[in-house]
């Protein structure tokens, strides 16, 4: 199995939060200046800067300035590391269902003629 550093752990934080997760479903979209990205939401700026600032120590977007502008741009390098994570895991779940299945099957079957269990 892969060794993930402290970067897996700051995905998953930063995404347990809605407001950031649309955040993030913005800036899939294109690049967006901060309010612009602050409108949809029922905050001041300074909230919503916070929020920025979870997403960009998890790495999951860069800041650049322009002048008193600030726009933010999607990193998506931390989602498909969290992606690899996930299906780890789902690789996992999905054999040991697919034994289940297999062992219920069997377990189900009628015994055949001459035959018993």
């Amino acid at each position: 199995m892969v060794k993930y550093s402290s970067t897996l752990n700051r995905t998953f934080a930063a995404l347990a939060d809605p407001t950031r997760r649309r955040i993030l479903a913005h800036l899939a979209r294109g690049d967006k200046c901060v309010t612009h990205l602050a409108k949809p939401h029922a905050m001041s700026l300074p909230a919503v800067s916070k929020h920025l600032r979870v997403l960009e120590k998890a790495g999951l977007l860069r800041r650049r300035r322009y002048g008193r502008v600030h726009e933010m741009r999607l990193d998506a390098k931390p989602l498909r590391q969290a992606a690899q994570w996930v299906e780890e895991y789902h690789k996992f779940w999905q054999g040991s269902l697919d034994r289940l299945a297999e062992y219920l099957e069997k377990e189900n079957r009628p015994p055949e003629k001459g035959k018993t269990k």
